[in-house]
């Protein structure tokens, strides 16, 4: 029979003690282990005989890959950020903010599929079915095959599904399902593990995909249990402001394609409508030759983006000037500020420092080094770029020296879409350029680049 032990399980990480700890030694967070309940067998384990073995090893030669087997969202933002589709069989996170769109775009990707490939079961813990038609009215997601309950129990879920036989199946959300087994609390460790277990097993074994919804903290970081990551093939997250129209859509893991691919969306009384020209909607207010204002070229995933940074400096009186940094890492403005004033002696000990990234875009990697470093220097010096329509990327090093980044002629390729006539860039990624009607200046240094844009010594 069974023996009933309580242990403390981290909420966080999962680390499990005897004993209550007010800081989990594992994850090193405060107040996050909870009492469980854990059942053990005191019986002698049984060992599995050969005659139960179903599986049996197979030449990798003759395994069908599932990765042409894809359904169409219908949403090609969507698509683009899964890999160019949704994967048989695979399990997709999506977390975000409450109220950035989650379930909007679940219900108009559900809406697609069952009007495409047959019945969709829409799963929700949070909402009762009425208002999820209210939703469907709104976004005119109204379909036959598009079936939808209110349910909490994992067992029941799992009942539900192997009656319906669903082509596709959304949990809204991980946390509120539970197993009556577990005598944890829905969203607990414990209970999310089991949760997700189940769910793996339906998928691959009746080929289903799935798509988990899991909430944010207030910090915007995944809730609940790091191990839920681990055992999802796609984990997507939710980026923006609900009180801005534009939409992130970001991958941050994805076995079936590349990660750092975004998908960018307009929230709409329509629902969410995908972007595929996500430079042009970026650029649509900016006024160039402005002061404190550059476009710069990055990439995210495959696609390259232009967008606008915008940088403030003010003098200040206060014995330690402000450091803002929206859409930029902060520690990378301090290091592109110290060597500002090292190898240009410009000085900002002695200012505030804003920057921003106009439309909401969180950037990462090194490539708009050099546009922000240009629009520090034209807003301390109250210069505008006098170069008409410019458009500026590059990594900037510690000993001032501006270093090539990569998939640099995709980013001009797009900058001779969108009408821009000069574009500052490293030297080296010059000489992999073919012949541009763009007017291509290649620097080598910061100081260089300072030179030929203001056109001072």
């Amino acid at each position: 029979m069974a023996k009933i032990k309580t242990i403390y399980v981290c909420q966080q990480c999962g680390y499990e003690n005897p004993k209550w700890l007010g800081k989990c030694p594992e994850c090193n967070s405060w107040n996050t282990m909870v009492e469980e309940q854990k059942s053990t067998s005191v019986t002698s384990s049984v060992i599995t005989s050969a005659q139960n073995v179903t599986s049996e090893p197979k030449s990798i030669m003759v395994i069908k890959s599932g990765e042409k087997e894809r359904f169409d969202t219908g949403i090609s933002e969507l698509n683009r950020v899964l890999g160019g589709g949704l994967v048989r069989g695979s399990l997709t996170l999506i977390s975000g903010a409450p109220g950035i769109g989650k379930s909007t775009i679940l219900l108009q990707t559900a809406n697609s599929i069952a009007s495409k490939y047959g019945k969709v079961l829409y799963v929700s813990g949070e909402e009762s079915e009425e208002q999820i038609k209210i939703r469907g009215d709104r976004l005119s997601t109204i379909n036959e095959n598009l079936l939808i309950v209110s349910e909490t129990d994992m067992e029941a879920i799992e009942i539900h599904i192997n009656n319906i036989k669903p082509v596709f199946v959304i949990i809204d959300s991980i946390q509120t399902v539970f197993k009556p087994s577990v005598t944890s609390a829905p969203g607990s460790v414990s209970q999310v593990r089991e949760c997700s277990n189940s769910i793996m097993r339906i998928g691959k074994s009746s080929n289903i995909p799935f798509f988990i919804v899991a909430h944010v903290t207030k910090q915007g970081e995944l809730a609940g249990p790091r191990v839920l990551e681990h055992m999802v093939d796609t984990v997507l997250s939710f980026e923006g402001e609900r009180t801005e129209e534009f939409r992130i859509l970001r991958t941050m893991k994805n076995r079936f394609g590349t990660t750092s691919e975004i998908g960018v969306f307009e929230m709409c009384e329509e629902g969410l409508l995908a972007i595929s020209n996500p430079s042009g909607v970026f650029l649509e207010e900016t006024n160039f030759n402005q002061e404190g204002s550059v476009v710069i070229g990055i990439m995210e995933g495959s696609r390259p983006i232009l967008v606008e940074i915008q940088a403030l400096v003010t003098e200040t009186k206060a014995p330690m000037p402000r450091r803002t940094a929206v859409g930029v890492d902060y520690s990378r403005v301090s290091l592109i500020l110290a060597v500002l004033e090292k190898k240009l002696k410009i000085p900002f000990y002695n200012c505030d420092v804003y920057v921003n990234v106009v439309g909401g875009l969180n950037i990462e990697g090194t490539s708009g080094d050099l546009g922000l470093a240009l629009a520090l220097i034209s807003s301390i010096k109250g210069n505008e770029i006098p170069l008409e329509k410019m458009l500026v990327f590059g990594e900037i090093g510690l000993t001032g020296e501006i270093r090539p980044v990569a998939f640099g002629e995709r980013i001009v390729n797009e900058a001779s879409k969108m009408g821009f006539k000069n574009i500052i860039l490293p030297y080296r990624n010059t000489q992999k350029l073919k012949k541009q009607d763009i007017n291509i200046i290649g620097v080598n240094t910061l100081k260089e680049a300072f030179s030929k844009v203001f056109n001072k010594r």
